[in-house]
């Protein structure tokens, strides 16, 4: 029985849609994973088997072969686990036939209990999936607010792989992940963990950040240790002009794509600092 869930690759901070056919066959049992999947990919089957036997499914013991389309695109990460055993258990007739399956995108990593931890990229993954046309997006519980911020996009925040099977089979129901960004942005623009206000006296090297910060100029700082550089330094974002809803997201999706983004977070509102350490070459830098 051949079977299409999807999926996404990140590439930069833009997503491409992936489709993972799951065909389930007679000839010896095996498991073969093709379209050029890395090595987390490549060791997504024993993640998913032994999840399967603790969760008690009955999968089929039959050649199983996975594609992952178009195979000609490098697919890294473990997120495809999800979109995997849900391809295998909708061959095996654990999961029924349905449109849900080609309705929803489907990604997170599984762990041997069948428990789903967090991916990265859910964000630009969200919005390239309700480009293509997807009703939904089907995602661990710690990213569900990072890609609710899509509008016109259904995404379900799930914590196992039990909740999946239960609601493609329509037999559980999800609640459904809402989020305002113009709302969660106007809250947390100005929501500052260190603040300029801290700073006490040096009045001319405040005087000459205020003038940098609001003229977008470059600024250097040299003093012996202990001067307060960093604190200065530190402190700068929360007198520069505050970002836009644009530039939220731009920021948001490169975060999203580094996983740098906290658990159960939607927008980065705040102009984010860098400390890299003095002796960082110009390359990474860059």
């Amino acid at each position: 029985m051949l079977v299409k869930t999807f999926g996404s690759a990140v590439y930069g901070v833009n997503a491409y849609t992936i489709t993972v056919e799951t065909n389930t066959g007679s000839g010896k049992p095996g498991f073969n994973l093709v379209g050029l999947p890395d090595k987390a990919v490549l060791e997504s089957w024993l993640r998913i088997e032994t999840a399967f036997k603790n969760l008690g499914y009955d999968y089929a013991r039959k050649r199983i072969v996975v594609n992952m389309a178009p195979a000609d695109v490098k697919k890294e990460g473990s997120a495809y686990d999800l979109t995997i055993a849900v391809g295998v258990l909708a061959a095996s007739g654990e999961i029924k036939e349905s449109d849900l399956l080609k309705r929803f995108l489907i990604m997170g990593e599984l762990g041997l209990d069948g428990h789903l931890m967090p991916i990265k990229g859910a964000l630009p993954i969200a919005i390239q999936a309700q480009k293509d046309g997807f009703d939904g997006f089907i995602l661990p519980t710690q990213n569900a607010k990072e890609a609710g911020i899509v509008k016109d996009l259904e995404v379900y925040g799930v914590e196992n792989l039990e909740q999946v099977v239960g609601f493609l089979n329509e037999t559980t129901q999800l609640t459904r992940t809402k989020v305002d960004p113009r709302a969660d942005f106007a809250n947390y623009k100005t929501n500052f963990a260190l603040d300029f206000s801290d700073v006490q006296g040096q009045e001319n090297i405040k005087r000459a950040m205020e003038i940098a910060a609001a003229g977008g100029h470059n600024i250097i700082l040299i003093g012996p240790p202990g001067a307060g550089k960093t604190m200065l330094a530190k402190r700068l974002p929360s007198i520069l002009p505050p970002m836009n809803l644009h530039e939220a997201l731009e920021t948001t999706k490169i975060h999203s794509v580094a996983g740098k983004l906290a658990d159960n977070s939607s927008l980065v509102a705040t102009r984010p600092f860098r400390s890299p350490h003095h002796t960082i070459s110009d390359v990474a830098v860059l």
